[in-house]
């Protein structure tokens, strides 16, 4: 069987991509992420431009201003953000929009889903609350109007944050407390499984979109790079080493997509041929392959690779933050085995 983007979604994505390297390339996302601390890591262009192309809009229904359009879709934008180093509440806004859709009331729904399709509002998901009653290391919460908390449930707004470091700045991180608690009356175990599958597919994305622009740009450096009078990139060792990450690139970009296509076709759950499956292979082999492709890259772009105004760190430092997102790669691992033996 012959799976594949349409072009209506390839185009989706190529406009997305296209808008990061015109307008905010690796060299502005070091700007506004690395070299200006107090910026927020929220740069406001990049951040409109998110709700005028519809990017936040994405799974939002018609009826609340948003395309209608499913996870597949969604993990397009993911991948190009992450190709992007792309910094900004993107996926929280997404996520918590999709904790609206699925789980909020018809109020919750008309309040929220139009201003977070727009970017006129920003979300944040909090998976867990800590045994304090604290939530830790949520990303943009500091900056978000509203958290969707999953194990409580609950719409959380107003609370107080305290900033959370991060070697990864292409992120900014928050832990909250207090604030307004608004129950969420649709979110059972299952609809918070199903917002899961959804949190650990775009995060797999955002990592096969780091591994291939990682690897992309390490082969055509060592094309170029010459080492006694020849590219490094023919020496035998790199040349295969870079073939095999070609691979594995390849099946964990496949592998993210089927699994966006199992959740929006609403495979089952458990089981050898169900959703659970898919979407553990997806972040397993993506989280495997952006560290061994961002690590290549560093090491393949010689000494210049280890230097801090290179970009290979800043590819190196999301890819090692967002392999552990919901599940790292052994967690995984031992959910397929779980699976299918």
């Amino acid at each position: 069987m012959y799976f594949a983007l349409t072009d209506e979604q390839r185009e989706f994505g190529a406009a997305v991509r296209g808008y990061l390297s015109e307008r905010f390339d690796p060299a502005a996302v070091r700007a506004a992420v690395v070299d200006e601390p107090d910026s927020g890591g929220n740069p406001a262009s990049l951040w409109k431009a998110a709700g005028e192309q519809g990017w936040l809009a994405v799974t939002v229904d018609e009826a609340y201003d948003g395309l209608g359009l499913g996870l597949v879709e969604a993990q397009v934008i993911a991948r190009a953000l992450g190709a992007g180093v792309a910094p900004g509440p993107w996926r929280g806004t997404v996520l918590a929009a999709e904790t609206i859709r699925l789980a909020g009331s018809d109020e919750q729904r008309a309040a929220w889903l139009p201003r977070l399709a727009a970017g006129d509002a920003i979300g944040a998901a909090a998976p867990r609350t800590a045994a304090d009653g604290t939530l830790p290391a949520v990303e943009y919460g500091g900056i978000a109007d509203v958290v969707a908390v999953w194990d409580e449930p609950a719409l959380v707004s107003g609370a107080s944050a305290t900033p959370v470091g991060s070697f990864d700045r292409t992120t900014r991180l928050a832990a909250l407390t207090g604030g307004t608690a608004e129950p969420l009356p649709g979110l059972t175990a299952e609809v918070r499984a199903q917002l899961e599958r959804r949190a650990r597919v775009l995060v797999a994305a955002d990592l096969t979109g780091i591994a291939r622009e990682a690897l992309t740009r390490t082969v055509a450096y060592d094309r170029d790079r010459e080492q006694f009078g020849v590219p490094v990139g023919s020496f035998q060792a790199i040349k295969h080493a870079l073939a095999d990450l070609h691979v594995g690139v390849t099946m964990a970009e496949h592998a993210s997509l089927y699994a966006a296509h199992a959740v929006d076709a609403g495979l089952g759950g458990a089981g050898p041929d169900g959703v659970d499956l898919a979407v553990a292979v997806a972040k397993a082999k993506a989280s495997d392959v952006a560290l061994q492709a961002t690590a290549a890259m560093i090491q393949y772009h010689g000494g210049i690779g280890y230097t801090w105004e290179h970009e290979a760190h800043l590819f190196h430092k999301r890819a090692k933050r967002l392999a552990g997102q919901y599940g790292d790669v052994a967690a995984h691992r031992e959910r397929i085995a779980a699976l299918t033996i």
